[in-house]
């Protein structure tokens, strides 16, 4: 399957020629003020990061979320990506992960879309009963766009992530494939 498709979105493998546009979000402090992660990376740290990711097994590789735009040559434009991480194949569970890097497209549903479109793949295509995150405490956004989606909150890390000279809490939620059954069959 070359992409994955929701209403407004498409989902597709990472290039190497994406590497320049990851450089950019990722060392934009507004994109990554809610990421778990440390920036500034350098492209030599991208490049090695997105070497290192290929070699996983093709489930664990980021995807590119892009948007069907007619002003471009190409007809879609990347925002974001997303994947999961951290498969636990026995058990039948990954944590996902998203970031949307282009600022312009933030508050317009895309994350929602794009989890829920992620979600329909992990639990229908993946076979997967349970999918994961963690999230700030402190990202509102983030928060109420994977309740959109169907996570509930499940637990925290108390002042698990140290940034800005203070430490916040990481939020643990969660959806179950029945929960994410349920809430097709409401749609």
């Amino acid at each position: 399957m070359p992409y994955l498709y929701g209403e407004r979105i498409r989902l597709r493998a990472a290039e190497k020629e994406d590497i320049p546009v990851f450089v950019r979000w990722i060392n934009d402090p507004d994109v990554t003020e809610n990421l778990l992660f440390v920036a500034p990376w350098s492209r030599f740290e991208e490049e090695s990061w997105f070497e290192n990711m290929m070699k996983r097994p093709a489930v664990e590789h980021i995807l590119v979320i892009e948007i069907h735009d007619d002003k471009l040559h190409s007809n879609y434009l990347p925002i974001g990506t997303c994947s999961f991480i951290n498969i636990d194949w026995r058990n039948r569970l990954a944590e996902i992960g998203i970031m949307i890097g282009e600022k312009a497209y933030w508050d317009k549903g895309y994350g929602s879309e794009t989890m829920r479109l992620m979600l329909d793949h992990g639990f229908s295509s993946l076979n997967f009963n349970r999918i994961w995150l963690q999230v700030y405490s402190k990202n509102k956004r983030g928060i109420k766009a994977y309740e959109k989606a169907g996570f509930r909150y499940e637990g925290m890390f108390r002042q698990g992530q140290y940034q800005h000279g203070q430490y916040y809490d990481v939020h643990l939620m969660s959806i179950l494939k029945d929960e994410w059954l349920a809430l097709k069959t409401i749609n």
